[in-house]
């Protein structure tokens, strides 16, 4: 209760900050977005955000009074205590995916989404296929791998993303204060760790059982994972989030396992489906016990990434801690 708290209190407090500077005149601001500019003559007053991560984006801006709603959270089952309260008074406007036809009756004039957050190339929602009922698109920076070049993840790419919304909606100061604020917090915290060694070698295990899907060179646990002091023993696949072989992950041994908890399959389910497998059993993660457990939302582009690296690089200290006494 105490961790969530710690959580609560910053969104609270950039909550009531963003509330406290109410929408200015304008010029028209443009902002990149993935391979387009896309220009704003005044602020959205009806945005919808889909998923739980750029949903948080959202409320850490104060931008809750400009939303008409959000989708794609409960039919994943990531909604917890602290977003519960957060859209308590938005409807969630679609469990999944949302439609063309969900958004357009929402009266929507803005969706923040990404290309598999919310958005597939060549499906019925895109930001083509919304132009036409004036609803703007802003793209998560993430997921712009999906429809072209894009440079390796970091966390530059979150930080991006607030920045452009603090742009959108002109509350740029309460944008830069937040981005401001979690630089400073992380290199406090860096500032008081021991001295790391070598990079630990780290797998991201979000689900499957007879293939792993997980985080490769794109995808925004790598670049929690490196901030933490470990490499992804994926980050050399040239995608975001991706299928890979089992047989991949035992030859590339890693020392410790990032377990994503989502969905119905529960992280302890996960964790028991790879202590349970002979296959697995000359893992190093596995072979000793380290596993570290990432919530969807703090694995996935958001505020809560600043917690998820210090969740990492606890974990990753406690393994080396631990390799140095056996």
């Amino acid at each position: 209760m105490f961790a969530r708290l710690s959580t609560v209190m910053p969104l609270l407090a950039a909550t009531l900050l963003g509330a406290s500077l109410a929408p200015a005149a304008q010029a028209e601001t443009t902002v990149q977005s993935c391979n387009r500019s896309v220009s704003f003559a005044t602020p959205p007053k009806r945005a919808v955000s889909n998923d739980v991560n750029l949903t948080e984006m959202m409320l850490a801006l104060g931008l809750a009074d400009r939303m008409v709603g959000y989708t794609g959270i409960s039919g994943w089952k990531t909604l917890d205590p602290v977003m519960r309260a957060g859209v308590a008074e938005l409807p969630e406007l679609s469990a999944k995916y949302p439609s063309k036809e969900v958004l357009i009756g929402a009266g929507a004039d803005f969706y923040f989404a990404g290309w598999n957050y919310g958005m597939k190339v060549g499906g019925e929602v895109t930001p083509e296929t919304l132009a036409p009922f004036d609803i703007k698109v802003y793209e998560l920076t993430e997921s712009c791998i999906h429809i072209g070049e894009k440079a390796k993840v970091s966390m530059d790419d979150m930080y991006n993303d607030l920045l452009n919304l603090g742009r959108i909606f002109a509350v740029e100061d309460t944008a830069e204060a937040l981005v401001a604020g979690y630089k400073d917090e992380l290199a406090a915290f860096a500032k008081d760790r021991p001295e790391a060694g070598e990079p630990l070698r780290v797998f991201v295990y979000d689900s499957g059982e007879d293939s792993p899907f997980t985080a490769g060179k794109y995808a925004m646990p790598t670049a929690l994972i490196e901030a933490a002091g470990g490499s992804n023993v994926m980050d050399d696949l040239e995608k975001s989030w991706a299928t890979v072989t089992w047989e991949a992950v035992v030859e590339r041994n890693p020392e410790v396992i990032v377990i994503v908890n989502y969905g119905s399959v529960t992280a302890e389910e996960k964790r028991a489906f790879m202590r349970g497998n002979p296959a697995f059993a000359e893992i190093d993660a596995v072979k000793n016990d380290r596993f570290v457990t990432l919530e969807y939302v703090e694995a996935t582009p958001g505020p809560r990434n600043i917690r998820a690296i210090k969740t990492l690089a606890t974990g990753f200290d406690a393994a080396r801690a631990d390799a140095v006494s056996n």
